[in-house]
């Protein structure tokens, strides 16, 4: 029997290496490479040729761009309308979709409701790794969603997934979550940087061959960031984060990437003893004021943006009050926080904002 190769790999883009390194050269992370075992034995041959295969299913002939179909995809609605314009307008046939978010925040929840309303017209599929049978049937009887026409498995291997899928042949497959799914072929760990990479490489390229709209729940890390390899998020068509904290009842849907869709879409949801309700006007929600108006309130919008907030305010603030201070801060902000406190000073007589003006070099002296 051939012995199990051993390769090193990169948990953040996924570069190996013949032997362990402190810092990946590739993307300049330090402590991100883990010894992997890999395809073993007379596995090894045809489990190479599968995976060379690409992410986009079978390999098309070669053709003038001019002779690409431009016949716009049909897309599957929902239910949701916070949900589809997030996805761009709805659901599209073949795409693969990876949510994630925190624990406890509603990603099982949310696509359970989803694949409850969608069953009653498309075959769909639910296949749980993490959870019981019946902890996601008490799940739904609690937030009393229809049953009836789901197809739930509860599996850990990619490959009986696929011999599941194959024969029930649904057309909306969600998989939760993809860090406790494994290959036969990789001798590593579920959760792994290969184990994890071959089993989204093995469904994305299933949801491609069949025209499977797939859904791929996948853990975050303690910054907020999707778990596993970074080549996850570029094998993916969709990747959207369910955010919310703990002491809040509303949870925010937000796209991190879609290729069949905006970006800058955002939807709003409210965590109720039914589930996660859709808040079609969250301005009613964030404004929400007392009987009487408070004299001086302002409400504005600040995402990143603070040297703009400063600009549209320093008029009725900054230049009333006369504070010198206010000014210089003003100033550094409006400068893109390339200078120092007297290169603010030289900015702010000279009404000049591009660049250092002073002998710090732009090193933010003071």
């Amino acid at each position: 029997m051939a012995k199990a190769k051993t390769a090193y790999v990169c948990s953040e883009c996924g570069a190996d290496y013949s032997k362990w390194q402190g810092q990946c050269t590739a993307c300049q992370a330090w402590n991100t490479i883990s010894e992997v075992r890999g395809i073993s034995g007379g596995n090894a041959k045809g489990a190479r040729g599968a995976r060379f295969e690409g992410f986009a299913g079978s390999l098309s002939e070669v053709k003038s761009l001019d002779d690409v179909s431009l016949a716009e995809q049909p897309r599957i609605s929902s239910g949701m309308q916070e949900f589809d314009r997030v996805l761009g307008g709805g659901l599209v046939e073949g795409s693969a979709i990876l949510m994630g978010g925190h624990p406890g925040a509603g990603k099982s929840t949310l696509l359970l409701q989803a694949v409850c309303h969608l069953a009653s017209s498309v075959p769909a599929l639910y296949v749980t790794g993490e959870e019981s049978l019946q902890q996601v049937a008490m799940r739904a009887k609690r937030l009393g969603l229809p049953t009836k026409d789901l197809k739930m498995l509860s599996e850990t291997s990619v490959e009986r997934v696929m011999q599941v899928a194959e024969a029930e042949k649904p057309r909306i497959l969600v998989v939760d979550s993809i860090q406790v799914m494994h290959v036969a072929e990789s001798e590593s760990a579920p959760g792994s940087v290969s184990q994890v990479r071959e089993s989204a490489a093995y469904l994305t390229r299933f949801a491609k061959q069949t025209g499977t709209i797939l859904f791929l729940v996948g853990h975050v890390t303690k910054d907020g960031s999707l778990a596993g390899p970074k080549v996850l998020e570029h094998m993916i068509d969709c990747s959207i984060l369910l955010e919310g904290s703990s002491d809040s009842r509303y949870r925010t849907l937000r796209g991190i990437k879609n290729r069949f869709g905006a970006v800058n879409e955002l939807g709003v949801f409210a965590m109720l003893e039914q589930g996660l309700k859709e808040v079609k006007n969250p301005s009613a929600i964030f404004l929400n004021r007392g009987e009487e108006a408070a004299p001086g309130s302002v409400v504005m919008v600040v995402w990143e943006a603070l040297g703009l907030c400063w600009w549209r305010f320093r008029r009725w603030w900054i230049w009333p009050r006369g504070d010198i201070r206010d000014a210089l801060l003003w100033a550094w902000i409006r400068t893109g926080w390339r200078c120092c406190w007297r290169c603010c000073i030289a900015w702010w007589h000279a009404c000049v904002g591009s660049g250092c003006v002073c002998e710090c070099g732009g090193r933010r002296e003071g």
